[in-house]
């Protein structure tokens, strides 16, 4: 064998080199054969999370919650903002460099002729890492869709649907049905599955009745209700009153709650968790990039909305958030997104746009949105009322918005995780 990277870094750029001409290649068979060589399989209770949106909230969630109540946790969570090592987790900490160099090492010593994604590769990888930790329970995100997503070559005992929408349709197909049926994909036979979307598509019933699936549906098996001070779950057999509403803002979290709670009650035989535990959970879970907003003037909200369901959730959420003379929105995006179904529904909050390109083949040109942007002015608006500006990263378009914006403004960042981590890594370099 070649003489293996021995950092961390280093493997990385090796993996992004080996699969840059590799085409996404549907299909488990490769990564089943790889796992079946490292004999990887997880001795605790797997919770597993897919959907269109809310996955990572429901994730972050359901790690505070079952952290809170003494339970030793592994998470895969992904993208990541500004190092690799915060997609793997054990009991709330990021995985260390030296614990991903194995990882890393495990995958490739077996792994011989079969050709790996970087994706699958890095999933394989964490997922022996937290199945070697000794860990209570794992909790597994999916990536795309779930069928057909690596994470899918793992059997949950629980699984979990948030939101079914319309995002990566070169994929999943081209409507809710066909992208329901992909995520119903994670469902096992006899097993709890979880759906916390208010509409699910009727293939994603018919597939969890097929195999056999346990299927708890939201106003079926579970809802949850709430006033302005409280909110309370209610499921088959469990209830949870009074609790404080979680700490991640924005108008989904009670679903990715709900998901999440009927989660814990599938589990309470084997990870029984206390009221109190729980209430701690939801009043400590952070998450970056999901409707954050980060202290201080102007105020500045970090938003991953890159889908319409997103988008329009996000407006929702400024809508929400009183009163501001002028909003700035950082934004940059993937050119195969509904790009003007994202813009739409925040049209009416953002007074200029500073449009970033971003350093992926498949960013949407910065100069050719700012152009369409331009469309947006209101009849006879002056420049300092209204402008759309192309900027070459997301660096620069926020330190635009923030030479121009007053106290009391706002910036939206929002767009896409590379947006997003681009004006994360940008502050935090203007800080050192």
């Amino acid at each position: 064998m070649q003489n293996l990277p021995t950092t961390l870094p280093d493997w990385l750029a090796l993996l992004e080199s080996r699969h840059a001409e590799t085409h996404i290649d549907m299909g488990l068979d490769r990564v089943r054969a790889v796992k079946e060589r490292m004999q990887l399989a997880f001795k605790c209770p797997v919770i597993m999370v897919a959907g269109t949106n809310g996955k990572g909230s429901t994730c972050a969630m359901l790690e505070a919650m079952l952290l809170q109540s003494g339970y030793r946790v592994g998470l895969y969570i992904k993208p990541h903002f500004l190092a690799f090592n915060e997609r793997a987790r054990l009991n709330g900490e990021n995985a260390s460099d030296e614990q991903l160099v194995a990882a890393f090492n495990a995958v490739e010593s077996v792994r011989g002729e079969v050709s790996l994604t970087y994706f699958e590769f890095t999933t394989l990888a964490i997922m022996h890492l937290l199945a070697k930790a000794p860990i209570d329970v794992a909790i597994l995100e999916v990536g795309l869709g779930g069928r057909l997503d690596a994470v899918n070559v793992v059997d949950a005992d629980v699984a979990v649907v948030t939101s079914i929408d319309i995002d990566h349709k070169e994929y999943l197909g081209e409507t809710r049905e066909e992208i329901g049926l992909e995520k119903a994909g994670i469902f096992r036979p006899g097993k709890p599955a979880i759906c916390s979307d208010p509409m699910p598509p009727k293939s994603l019933i018919q597939h969890a009745e097929d195999i056999g699936a346990d299927l708890w549906l939201l106003g079926r098996d579970f809802n949850y209700q709430g006033d302005k001070q409280q909110w309370g779950y209610a499921g088959r057999s469990q209830r949870r009153n009074s609790l404080a509403y979680p700490a991640l803002r924005g108008a989904n979290q009670l679903l990715n709650a709900s998901a999440a709670l009927a989660a814990l009650e599938a589990l309470r035989l084997q990870l029984p968790c206390g009221a109190q535990e729980v209430r701690a959970g939801l009043a400590l879970v952070e998450l970056p990039g999901r409707f954050q907003v980060l202290p201080g003037r102007p105020a500045i909200v970090y938003d991953v909305a890159h889908n319409p369901h997103a988008a329009a959730a996000l407006a929702q959420n400024l809508g929400n958030m009183g009163f501001h003379p002028f909003t700035y929105a950082v934004f940059g995006i993937m050119q195969d997104k509904d790009i003007d179904a994202v813009i739409a529904p925040l049209a009416q909050y953002v007074d200029h746009w500073c449009v970033a390109d971003l350093p992926s083949p498949r960013s949407a040109n910065a100069a050719e949105l700012a152009h369409k942007l331009q469309s947006l002015r209101p009849a006879g608006a002056k420049d300092d009322e209204f402008s759309a500006k192309a900027f070459a990263n997301p660096g620069e378009a926020f330190a635009d918005a923030m030479s121009r914006a007053k106290e009391g403004d706002r910036i939206v960042v929002f767009g896409s995780f590379y947006t997003v981590a681009g004006v994360m890594a940008a502050r935090k370099n203007s800080l050192h």
